[in-house]
């Protein structure tokens, strides 16, 4: 279905005939056209988005499942100062499922392309800060790797898919170079249309980096619903944000086992990239056959534990994909 939007909102005709076509939105709750009051709306004031499947109906890609029976968790390391930790190995991990520890029968270092979901912030609170966040997602876009692909989305009052995955950044540079910053910040509609385009990523590794400068005002799209279809998809989300702090944004991203970095002025961009972009390329990766063998399609906790090493005497910070679900009958 195609939602309308305008800058100033969606707005109904207050005729019979629309006022006919809002009780039929609200009797069918699968549909969801609206009226515009000024004829047909132009593209660019458009996004389509596929309604939300079920748990059931959508099943995890990519990292997170391998099969019905292994199940991999991507986990990262950091030290005190927030550094990676690498050399860990095998057994300096605990990994439990509904709280029953999991025999681990799979190590790895994580490595190999990923599929990325820029969401680009363009709302009018950007207008001073749009040139530094463009230079952001540049410097991010300089450590590819031979078969990673991006996918970009910009949003203000509306989101907009402004170019499908593509292998060449030059592609992202040029878009970003004609964003102009405007309107509100439907902030989780963007986030949504985002991760139903992961659908169509080449690679198993699938993330979302989201740059921001503030919280949510013009979505239509809830928290739990955007929630969701994030962790149905199996997609890691990593966040930028730029003086605010929103908390929904922490908790998707600790969620999934991304990152959120937060900055109080823009001159703090390039530390903070580079700190993500040195993160998102180091990841372990555990496998584990759960003792919980019932296709129920139900969600299930994971936790993972470092054990504590002589050798490593700063306190370690773990963050790993606090979940999955389960395959249905």
């Amino acid at each position: 279905m195609t939602a309308t939007f305008s800058e100033k909102g969606l707005r109904i005709r207050r005729s019979r005939a629309s006022c006919l076509v809002v009780l039929a939105v609200l009797a069918i709750p699968s549909l969801t056209t609206l009226c515009a009051a000024d004829g047909p709306p132009s593209s660019e004031s458009r996004v389509a988005i596929t309604p939300r499947l079920s748990a059931r109906s959508i099943r995890p890609s990519g990292t997170l499942r391998l099969d019905v029976n292994l199940t991999l968790i991507p986990v990262s390391v950091t030290d005190a100062l927030d550094h990676p930790l690498l050399g860990l190995k095998k057994d300096d991990f605990r990994l439990f499922e509904e709280n029953a520890e999991q025999e681990i029968l799979s190590f790895s270092s994580e490595e190999g392309p990923v599929s990325l979901g820029i969401v680009f912030d363009k709302s009018g609170s950007m207008r001073s800060r749009i040139d530094k966040s463009i230079a952001a997602v540049h410097q991010f876009l300089e450590t590819t790797l031979p078969g990673d692909e991006f996918l970009l989305v910009s949003f203000s009052d509306v989101p907009e898919l402004v170019t499908g995955f593509t292998p060449r950044i030059e592609d992202i540079d040029r878009e970003l170079s004609f964003v102009e910053p405007q309107g509100w910040t439907a902030l989780r509609d963007a986030m949504y249309l985002a991760v139903q385009q992961t659908k169509k990523a080449k690679n198993s590794r699938r993330a979302l980096l989201v740059l921001t400068d503030g919280g949510d005002n013009n979505s239509r799209y809830t928290e739990s619903e955007v929630r969701s279809l994030i962790v149905e998809s199996d997609v890691r989300v990593y966040v930028i944000g730029i003086s605010e702090r929103p908390k929904f944004l922490q908790r998707i991203a600790d969620e999934t086992g991304g990152r959120a970095f937060w900055v109080r002025r823009v001159d703090e961009l390039p530390d903070a990239i580079e700190r993500l972009s040195t993160e998102f390329r180091s990841h372990y990766l555990l496998g584990y056959r759960s003792t919980n063998s019932e296709n129920d399609g139900k969600y299930r906790k994971v936790k993972v534990q470092v054990q504590p090493r002589p050798d490593i005497a700063e306190q370690m910070r773990v963050f790993w994909r606090r979940g999955y679900y389960t395959p249905g009958e």
